[in-house]
C-alpha cells in the first residue's frame, strides 16, 4: 500500500496550476495589479520573482502564499 506522500497527485477535470509558471504580465493579470508595479516589487525584492535573462518569471503557488500572508 502506498503512503500519501507516495501517492501521485491526481486532478480530475482540472488542470493543477499550482507550480504554473508565469511572465510578469500573467502575474500582474494574476495579481490585478499593473505589470510596472509587479516588476518595480520583484526589483525590490517584495514579491517573490526568478529573473530568467531580462524577464522576470514568477510562480502561482508562491504568489498565492505571498498574497496570504501580506494580507493577514
Amino acid at each position: 500500500m502506498l503512503d500519501q506522500k507516495d501517492r501521485p497527485n491526481i486532478v480530475i477535470g482540472a488542470e493543477d496550476n499550482t507550480h504554473q509558471v508565469m511572465t510578469s504580465v500573467e502575474a500582474a493579470e494574476y495579481l490585478k495589479m499593473h505589470v510596472k508595479t509587479v516588476c518595480r516589487l520583484a526589483k525590490e525584492g517584495k514579491i517573490p520573482a526568478k529573473k530568467v535573462g531580462s524577464e522576470w518569471r514568477f510562480l502561482r503557488s508562491v504568489l498565492d502564499n505571498w498574497l496570504a500572508a501580506t494580507v493577514v
